[in-house]
């Protein structure tokens, strides 16, 4: 009699936890396939700190092949899923296509960065949600401050000095502290005009920073980014983006190189496409992690609405607590749909929230318990290292050595800006020029576009998909770091004649 097989779309929290705990409890009784585009599971709370040098790349990232043993990892992306035939079919990541069947569906595909309609952010801004925007971010500032630097001209020194970033959550907080440590650093060795500084602006429309959380925490933050030099302005966002600058919602024109976009993310689009009951595009399922109607699909992290016991009539939040818990009971469920042990409904008890603040500084508040300063600084990195899968020796060795040793701030030029579309499906993959002669477009659904980028059209100023031998228009800019050295195919949208 053969195994059943369990397929799990993606490895973010929630998948990863899913794979690791049904491997635990398994025990060989069934085939585990993981589906996911890298070979890694990727720590997103510790990213801000490779993209200010503090952490090198792979620190974040734990192999899966390496830590989940019994589970067989598949590389590609999902692209089509017949609930029907009980297929997944995919694209790898040479083009190849490949279909996979199942017993039972975990749909844990994540989240992608939020789009809003608002003129030349699609062109002008990236993102901040996988390893090779984190990547690109790192190189660029350091680029920036070494240009400014270079310069005799003030103008253009200051607009590559100021780092805009919209959104003041979790990750935006947690770049802008960061960025301007980074910058501080690097200006210390490599000084710039006299009387001038690396400038970071962080807006967002709320009233404060970390909306979400406690406003103790909130404070906490907010006091250690002005102390820092950082402009915070609330109550304010972007209106238009240009290559430029930035015009804000106040009517100021803040000239500038560099806006990143932290404002939030949405459902990955491989959950629109199954055409089942969605709220505002996540997944709805019952509080056991099971899709109405499909009691051999489960749903669990930010592709999911599951349902908040502790508030009736609503949602849980797309945090990576919540992701990792409800792997956790995923799992178990799929075990008793087996027939092994009691299905356990989703029900959570906030332990904290943490935030990483560069330095010796964080705002943390431990089962309810406010920190601030270097306490919470010791319990931040404390928490990261026990909800780290693996690699907690070598983050911590990365940790002490930047505590006595000066950080290394050097453009690698590994990630260019067109590689790190910001209106992507799969920010976990960088970009690549050109496709292999007859290599299939990866037939995956996008989201909703900018009012700026109406049908699949590509981004301004992107390379769109052609022969290489065809010259590219007079106005546009020739090879550089943030021009690609031929056509792109942009795999995310669809464009007339995909599938």
């Amino acid at each position: 009699m053969s195994r059943p097989r369990i397929v799990i779309v993606g490895a973010g929290f929630a998948g990863y936890r899913t794979a690791q705990t049904l491997s635990r409890t398994a025990r060989g009784r069934a085939e585990i396939v993981l589906l996911n585009p890298t070979d890694y599971f990727l720590y997103l709370p510790l990213l801000p700190q490779v993209a200010a040098g503090v952490l090198e790349p792979r620190r974040v990232t734990v192999s899966l092949s390496g830590t989940l043993p019994h589970v067989r990892l598949v590389l590609g992306e999902a692209g089509r899923i017949d609930l029907d035939a009980r297929q997944v079919h995919y694209t790898g990541p040479e083009g190849e296509g490949g279909t996979l069947s199942y017993d039972r569906l975990v749909l844990a595909a994540g989240s992608v960065n939020k789009l809003l309609p608002i003129p030349g952010v699609a062109e002008h801004a990236h993102g901040f949600r996988g390893l090779p925007e984190a990547l690109y971010l790192r190189d660029h500032v350091t680029r920036q401050v070494e240009l400014a630097a270079a310069t005799d001209d003030p103008k253009r020194c200051s607009s590559r000095c100021t780092f805009v970033v919209v959104g003041a959550g979790y990750t935006g907080t947690e770049v802008a502290a960061h960025g301007q440590l980074f910058t501080d650093a690097q200006v210390a060795k490599q000084p710039l005009r006299t009387g001038m500084r690396p400038r970071w602006i962080l807006l967002d429309i709320a009233d404060r920073v970390l909306p979400e959380l406690d406003e103790r925490l909130s404070r906490t933050a907010d006091t250690v980014l002005r102390e820092r030099g950082v402009d915070v302005r609330m109550g304010t966002s972007v209106k238009e983006a240009t290559p430029d600058g930035v015009l804000l919602t106040d009517g100021e024109f803040v000239e500038t190189r560099t806006l990143v976009w932290c404002v939030g993310v949405r459902p990955d689009p491989l959950a629109e496409s199954l055409g089942l009951p969605l709220e505002r595009g996540r997944l709805l399922v019952d509080p056991h992690l099971q899709v109405p109607g499909r009691p051999e699909v489960f749903a669990c992290g930010d592709a999911a609405a599951v349902p908040d016991l502790e508030k009736p009539g609503s949602y849980t939040p797309m945090t990576a607590q919540h992701a990792w818990r409800q792997g956790k009971v995923c799992a178990h469920n799929i075990a008793a749909s087996f027939g092994d042990g009691e299905r356990r409904a989703y029900r959570h008890k906030d332990l904290g929230f943490v935030v990483d603040l560069g330095g010796v500084k964080a705002a943390a508040n431990p089962l309810g318990v406010n920190l601030s300063g270097v306490a919470a600084g010791a319990v931040t990195r404390g928490y990261h290292l026990a909800a780290m899968p693996g690699n907690r020796v070598r983050v911590a060795a990365d940790w002490l050595l930047d505590a006595v040793l000066p950080r290394q701030a050097v453009q690698l030029g590994l990630v260019r800006s067109w590689s790190v579309p910001l209106d992507t499906a799969s920010p976990e993959v960088a970009r690549v020029p050109g496709r292999p002669e007859g290599e299939p477009a990866k037939p995956r659904p996008g989201g909703e576009p900018a009012k700026n980028q109406p049908g699949g059209e590509p981004a301004k100023n992107q390379p769109t998909a052609g022969a290489s031998d065809v010259a590219p228009p007079p106005d546009q800019p020739g090879p550089g770091p943030d021009v690609a050295p031929g056509p792109v195919r942009r795999t995310d949208r669809f464009t007339e004649g995909d599938a």
